[in-house]
C-alpha cells in the first residue's frame, strides 16, 4: 500500500519537480554565465535561449502545482459578503470560467504546436525545435484542469470537508 502512495506522490507531484528541475538549470546557468562574461571574459552565447526555455518550463510546470496548492491569486473578499447558496452558485461560476479559459488555452496552444511541427522552426543557435520548448504547454493546461478539478473537489472530500 505504501509503494502505491509514494509513486502517486511522485507522479501527482512530477509538474512540480519538472518546474524545480528548470528553476534549479536556470540558476545555476545564469550564475555560470555570468562567471564567464564578466571574469572569464567568454559569454556562453547560448545562454538566452536555454534561459527563455527553463522559464516557459518553469511558468507552465508550476501552474498546475499552483492550483493544487492554492498559489493562484483569488479575490474572495467579495464573495464571502454573499449568503452561503449564492456563493456556491458564484462558485460554479468561476468553475465554468477557469475551466473554459484553460480549455481555450489548451486548443490554442495546440494549435502553435502544429504551426511549429509544421514549419520546422527552431531557436537560432542551439536549434532546439519550438515544439520541443511550448510542447510542455498542452501538457500543462490538462495539468492545471486535473489539478484544479481535484484540489476544487475530490481533495476536499478527501480531508473530510464537504465540496460545493
Amino acid at each position: 500500500m505504501k509503494k502505491n502512495s509514494k509513486w502517486k506522490t511522485i507522479i501527482g507531484n512530477l509538474d512540480f519537480m519538472v518546474s524545480c528541475a528548470a528553476l534549479s538549470v536556470l540558476i545555476v546557468l545564469t550564475f555560470a554565465g555570468v562567471i564567464m562574461r564578466y571574469v572569464v571574459g567568454k559569454p556562453f552565447t547560448w545562454l538566452e535561449e536555454v534561459q527563455m526555455f527553463c522559464m516557459v518550463w518553469i511558468v507552465f510546470g508550476a501552474g498546475g502545482a499552483a492550483f493544487r496548492t492554492g498559489s493562484h491569486v483569488a479575490i474572495e473578499i467579495v464573495v464571502d459578503m454573499f449568503p452561503e447558496r449564492i456563493q456556491k452558485f458564484l462558485g460554479y461560476i468561476v468553475d465554468a470560467i477557469v475551466l473554459l479559459t484553460i480549455g481555450f488555452l489548451f486548443y490554442s496552444s495546440v494549435g502553435y504546436i502544429q504551426l511549429f511541427m509544421s514549419t520546422g522552426r527552431s531557436s537560432s543557435i542551439l536549434k532546439i525545435p519550438m515544439t520541443v520548448q511550448y510542447g510542455i504547454a498542452p501538457i500543462s493546461y490538462v495539468l492545471m484542469i486535473v489539478s484544479y478539478l481535484y484540489s476544487k473537489y475530490i481533495n476536499k472530500n478527501e480531508k473530510g470537508e464537504e465540496a460545493l
